[in-house]
């Protein structure tokens, strides 16, 4: 079991339950722009991604406008239903305000915008838990690419050997390893542990174990 001096956190299926609500939307775009049903499965699968990947996958190739036109139209659904299906995690709020106490440095790196991003941290408590926020605004390259934990531990000042990348998705797992930091996932991921291309670090049950000793291994 290893401390550390920062603690990065995917957001979707990490620290906030968003599956359903991402379902939900992605039948309606699916509904909506390709006239054509998707499964849960097929979608909770390539969470993780950016959204115009994820809506590639189902839709196909997207011209940009034809992108920015149904990204726009998946979101204003996304923010008229939210309220019905968005909670934190059990333990994520006292094992962030654990690691606070610490005197950690927390950070977010993930593939949703910083619109929701804000949004949906404020509607959970946690966002005053953060000290930086790395969303896909901030970078030219996404998950698994290293680049958005390597721009977190700039804007932290952390070496990558005092970091830990805390994920529910392969995508969080090579990109942390990728960048050279040691990885967490989380034991209630919608994805197999089996699937995982890359082993992680170490599996946590609880995010209030980081804060005891870094995790389980």
């Amino acid at each position: 079991m290893k401390d550390y001096a920062c603690y990065l956190f995917d957001l979707d299926g990490t620290l906030i339950d968003t599956a359903e609500l991402i379902y939900q939307c992605f039948k309606y775009s699916c509904r909506m722009f390709g006239n054509s049903e998707v499964g849960r499965d097929a979608v909770i699968r390539h969470i993780g991604l950016p959204l115009r990947r994820q809506l590639e996958v189902h839709l196909g190739p997207l011209t940009d406008g034809r992108a920015e036109e149904i990204m726009g139209a998946h979101m204003e659904y996304q923010l008229s239903i939210y309220k019905r299906y968005l909670r934190a995690f059990p333990t994520v709020a006292e094992g962030l305000a654990a690691l606070k106490r610490r005197g950690k440095k927390l950070g977010v790196v993930t593939s949703r915008r910083q619109r929701t991003l804000h949004l949906y941290l404020g509607e959970t408590g946690l966002e005053d838990s953060f000290d930086v926020f790395v969303s896909p605004e901030m970078t030219l390259r996404h998950k698994p690419d290293p680049e958005p934990v390597l721009k977190a531990l700039e804007l932290l000042n952390c070496p990558r050997g005092q970091a830990l990348l805390v994920g529910d998705s392969g995508f969080d797992i090579e990109c942390g390893a990728n960048a050279g930091v040691d990885t967490a996932f989380v034991s209630w991921s919608h994805t197999p542990e089996s699937s995982l291309a890359i082993r992680p670090t170490q599996v946590i049950d609880d995010v209030r174990s980081l804060a005891a000793a870094g995790g389980q291994r």
